[in-house]
């Protein structure tokens, strides 16, 4: 299942890119900037701004959504069946984020941008969620994009069991590897995962020399500091075979997400991070012999 796909990308990747966001997600971040991706289901939500108070949303009937003098009231937690709700409202308020596609589908919709692909040597991009996370169609999508000699990258947290990597390997150019933290304690408080799964799956890639760039998001209260972002660094270093760092600064782009998902942002009022906080990781990756960037 698939949250949207973005054409004309320039970024998470070399060139032009289009990219295929899954939903799904066995991270939970507290700073998440997707939240409409974590589930693996559809998820509804509502814009109450864009309200027009038209009904049209009480139509299809079940628990969790009525009408009263303030506009439309919605309860996420007992609607069972959001995929019902998609394209009844007719100003909008109301949307299903998830959409299954087939591998055709998608293959449809990639091959419109060749000719950018090969102007500006791009390619694909899978994000998420969690791309790895996804089914057996997974694979046939990445073998259906390679006969095509389109460059795949992949962005990934690793948290996944390695025979769900493995399968990617042969068909896969370039892994984003997003390295949240390395103390085991601290992720899971903050993701609800396994540090050490990470780390393992990481230096499993490297030992087969397998193109990795590891992105870094800088978050407050998690790993903003000097002492936690230079054992991120070291671990880097200690790789051999991966030599680029991508250091992202927080931003708060999905606050608005969360109200329309009835979810809690447990990092709503933080402020941003800048990208000139992040000068001093920068240069002592660049001491240690990286190549580091930061942005988003």
């Amino acid at each position: 299942m698939i949250f949207n796909i973005q054409r004309f990308s320039t970024h998470d990747g070399q060139g032009i890119r289009t990219m295929i966001f899954f939903k799904g997600c066995p991270l939970h971040c507290l700073w998440c900037c997707n939240p409409e991706s974590q589930s693996f289901g559809y998820s509804l939500m509502y814009d109450r701004s864009l309200c027009k108070n038209f009904r049209d949303c009480l139509l299809p009937g079940g628990k969790g959504i009525t009408s009263g003098t303030t506009g439309i009231n919605i309860e996420p937690s007992e609607i069972q069946h959001p995929e019902k709700f998609r394209n009844v409202c007719a100003s909008r308020a109301l949307t299903v984020s998830g959409e299954e596609k087939s591998v055709d589908d998608i293959l449809t919709e990639i091959e419109k941008d060749m000719p950018f692909y090969l102007e500006s040597e791009g390619g694909i991009t899978l994000s998420g969620g969690e791309p790895l996370s996804q089914g057996a169609e997974l694979k046939t999508l990445l073998m259906e994009i390679k006969r095509r000699n389109i460059n795949i990258s992949i962005e990934t947290s690793l948290h996944v069991p390695w025979g769900m990597i493995i399968r990617c390997l042969d068909f896969t150019d370039t892994f984003l590897v997003d390295l949240k933290h390395t103390d085991n304690g601290k992720f899971k408080s903050y993701t609800g995962g396994k540090a050490d799964l990470v780390l393992t799956n990481i230096q499993k890639l490297a030992l087969r020399h397998k193109n990795v760039i590891i992105r870094v998001p800088v978050i407050p209260d998690f790993n903003h500091s000097e002492q936690e972002m230079k054992k991120i660094i070291d671990f880097t270093v200690s790789l051999k075979t991966v030599r680029e760092i991508h250091l992202l600064p927080f931003h708060t782009l999905g606050t608005l997400k969360y109200n329309m998902l009835g979810m809690e942002y447990t990092y709503k009022g933080k402020r941003k991070v800048d990208n000139c906080e992040l000068t001093g990781y920068k240069e002592y990756a660049e001491q240690m012999g990286l190549i580091a960037k930061t942005g988003g």
